[in-house]
Formats: structure tokens, C-alpha cells, sequence
């Protein structure tokens, strides 16, 4: 469910028209519901009521500080995978003892940043990693609270690019060296074992490829309880899929019935990484035609946002619907919606029947609220779009649109260019 809604053939978001947003702050821009955020995170959260845990907002999803402070505000833990997503969720009132940090490039400052910080624990994706945060953690006097990434080969059944589960993706330690990992683990002077960690995909459609990897992983705390080494924690990671068209993914009930009651067996708090399902549905990109241009094969809708700004179309061939912001009887075309970049990858939707526009129209691409402006760049020089809040009958801007000046800040020329 979300807040996107038509009013007398008018796309609304909560109380608020699009239009009226358009104008006053121009096109394009990504556009949040807060009321679908909230409900979004409660409903998540609600679905593991009774069970020790904490959910932790995958920051990469959507990074915006508006957004993060609505999570921590509400309890949510954070998921990071890089000092800057630390450093952000930190000035978003973050507590440190509520953030988790995976990712497989972790460098040996940004691994001082979290020890200093105090984070909750480290998902270490290597042993050269787990030697490494021991060694920073004895430099800085401190101890590091690690779980071991898991990979438990399970197919996730999703793009190839956002699978991560598989032995052949390069994502976390296969079951046997895990166990040697937990054992040196043990032995080092500064890390504490604290729990084991596993994330098998992105926009995953059904439970049964979590079913799999939580049997992946039991047998593995059985091993290491029979070795006298003790789990404390379960990071299941996150990886529900949201609808963007006809998609039928598992809802956080069903997602939750697929790992509490096998988690209870070991009485493991669990650590959950949503993101996309949160996110993904509570926002849009408002988009303006500018121009209509007919082919001899196809027609073009030619829009002032591009691949720069919404990459997943033309990254995963990913499916987002468009809609008009404002309905009129004017019946329907078959068009690709593209950018101004000069790629011919450059769409937002391919061979698509959509709403029969012309040049100045209002165009909303659904489903933009995750893995969205995170992705964006200043590719061809293009300036990067605002985001937008609303909260029932208020909006604010929650990120400003770039000036030109903000593309050459911190660049320089030598003085030997100039040197004649």
C-alpha cells in the first residue's frame, strides 16, 4: 500500500497534488510519502512482534537524511556499508549500538570510524577482513563485536546483478571456511563473537530461498555449538521484493514465518535488513515531456529525466510504472520514455503503453523510493534532482536541486596548465 493516489483524475501524494509541487520546485524530482515510509517500517516491524530483534534500515536503499531520521525516530536500527552511510546515519540521530556494517570493501579507516563510534557489530566478509578489524581494534584499544558472513549457495531468484547468495557471487565465506573463520575468530585478542550473518539477493519474490538459507545456517550454529562457540544473533540481512508490476512477493508475515520459528529453536535475536520493501513504494520521479518524437519503428517520449537519474531501468532492464499526473480522456500510446543523455540506454520505459502526452505534461515513475537518487550521478554534467517530502497536507524540499557551481566545487586546474 501506499499514499500515491488520484483525486478527480489529479495524482495526489497523501493531501497534497503533484502538480502544485511541480510548480513551485520544478522538474524533475524524487517525491516521498511520509505517511507510507511510517507505515512501511511498522508494518515490517509488527511482523516479528514477540521475537528479540532489530531492524536495521539498509541505508544504501535510500540514504536522505529526512528519511533516516523518520527510521531512527521510530527505532529502527541502520545497515551500513560504508563510513559515509556511518557518518550519515550518525548526524540522523542514529544510536552507534543500533548500526550494522557489512559490505565486502570495508577500508582500514572506515573500520576505524566504526570502532571509534562504538557500532554495534561488524559482518566480516573475509578472514583477510577479520584480521584487520583485529588489528585496528588493538590498535585503538577497543574490541570488535563481528558476525560472520555467510554464504549459503542458495538461488535467490532474482537479477543476476543483485544476487548475492550464490557461491559465485562474491559475497560472504562459504559454510566450511566459516567454521574455520569462527575458530580464529575465538583465538583473537580483540573480537568478540558476537552473531552469524547471511543475505542471499535483492527484490526476492518468494520465502523459500529464505527458507533455504536459514536451514544453511542452523546446521552451522549446530556445528559451532558443538566446537563451544555461542551465537547470540541472527542477521538475516534483508532482500524482500516489492511489486512494481505484476511481482507477488512474499509480504514481512509471510517473510516472518519463513525464519522466526527456527530462530526461537536456538533462541537467536534476529537482525533484519529491510530496505526496498520499506522504501521502494513510498516514492516517485516527476518528470516533464519535452518533446514527442515519431520513428519509423517506434515513438519517443522525450523527458528531462534520464538514466543519470533514475538508473535501474537501463541497469537491469527494471520494470517501473508510469502514470500521468493528470488523467485526461485522451486515450493511449505505445512509446519509450527517454532521457535527454546521449546513450541509447537511456529510458525509463521501453515499448510501454502509457497515457497519449504531449509536450509540458506531468509524467510520475512509480515504485522510485529505493536504490533510486542513491544510484543517480552527475553523468553529462546534469545537475541532480531534488527530493521532496509530504506529510499529509505540507510538503519541503529535503534535498535541494544542485546549481552549476556544485558541479566544479572541490576541483581545481594546476598552475602547470597554465604555464606557458
Amino acid at each position: 500500500m501506499h499514499h500515491f493516489h488520484y483525486q478527480q483524475d489529479e495524482l495526489y501524494c497523501e493531501d497534497v497534488p503533484v502538480r502544485e509541487i511541480a510548480e513551485q520546485v520544478g522538474t524533475p524530482f524524487y517525491l516521498y510519502s511520509h505517511a507510507t515510509l511510517k507505515r512501511h517500517f511498522l508494518a515490517f516491524d509488527k511482523a516479528f512482534e514477540g521475537v528479540p530483534r532489530l531492524v536495521c534500515f539498509s541505508a544504501k536503499a535510500n540514504s536522505n537524511m529526512a528519511i533516516l531520521k523518520l527510521f531512527a525516530d521510530l527505532g529502527s536500527g541502520l545497515d551500513i556499508v560504508s563510513g559515509g552511510e556511518l557518518f550519515r546515519g550518525l548526524k540522523a540521530g542514529f544510536s552507534p549500538g543500533r548500526v550494522v556494517y557489512s559490505g565486502v570493501g570495508k577500508r582500514a579507516d572506515e573500520i576505524d570510524f566504526a570502532l571509534a563510534q562504538g557500532i554495534l557489530m561488524f559482518n566480516v566478509e573475509s578472514l583477510e577482513e577479520l584480521e584487520l578489524i583485529n588489528q585496528r581494534a588493538g590498535v585503538l584499544g577497543k574490541t570488535a563485536a563481528v558476525a560472520i558472513r555467510v554464504n549459503p549457495d542458495v538461488d535467490p531468484k532474482t537479477h543476476p546483478y543483485i544476487s548475492t547468495g550464490l557461491k559465485k557471487n562474491k559475497f560472504g565465506i562459504d559454510t566450511e571456511t566459516a567454521l574455520k573463520a569462527y575458530k580464529i575468530a575465538r583465538k583473537m585478542k580483540h573480537v568478540r563473537i558476537e552473531g552469524i550473518d547471511c543475505h542471499i539477493g535483492s527484490q526476492i519474490s518468494e520465502a523459500r530461498p529464505f527458507e533455504d538459507a536459514m536451514q544453511n545456517l542452523m546446521n552451522l550454529v549446530d556445528l559451532l555449538a558443538d566446537a563451544g562457540i555461542k551465537i547470540n544473533s541472527l542477521d538475516m540481512g534483508g532482500g524482500l521484493g516489492i511489486t512494481y508490476n505484476a511481482e507477488t512477493p512474499p509480504g514481512p508475515d509471510e517473510y516472518a514465518r519463513a525464519i522466526v520459528e527456527t530462530a526461537k529453536t536456538r533462541s537467536l535475536k534476529l537482525i533484519l535488513e529491510p530496505g526496498r520493501v520499506i522504501v521502494g513504494n513510498a516514492g516517485i520521479l516527476v518528470t516533464r515531456v519535452l518533446y514527442r518524437k515519431p520513428g519509423k519503428d517506434k515513438e519517443f517520449v522525450i523527458a528531462d529525466a534520464g538514466m543519470n537519474d533514475l538508473l535501474r531501468p537501463s541497469l537491469y532492464k527494471a520494470f517501473h510504472a508510469v502514470k500521468p499526473v493528470q488523467q485526461r480522456a485522451a486515450g493511449s500510446i505505445t512509446a519509450d520514455l527517454v532521457g535527454p543523455i546521449c546513450e541509447s540506454g537511456d529510458f525509463l520505459a521501453s515499448e510501454r503503453v502509457m497515457a497519449d502526452v504531449t509536450a509540458g505534461d506531468l509524467l510520475a515513475v512509480m515504485s522510485a523510493g529505493a536504490y533510486a537518487y542513491t544510484m543517480s550521478s552527475n553523468y553529462c554534467s546534469r545537475l541532480k534532482v531534488p527530493e521532496v517530502m509530504v506529510k499529509a497536507g505540507e510538503f519541503s524540499v529535503v534535498r535541494e536541486r544542485q546549481q552549476y557551481e556544485d558541479l566544479i566545487r572541490g576541483e581545481s586546474i594546476p598552475p602547470f596548465l597554465d604555464a606557458n
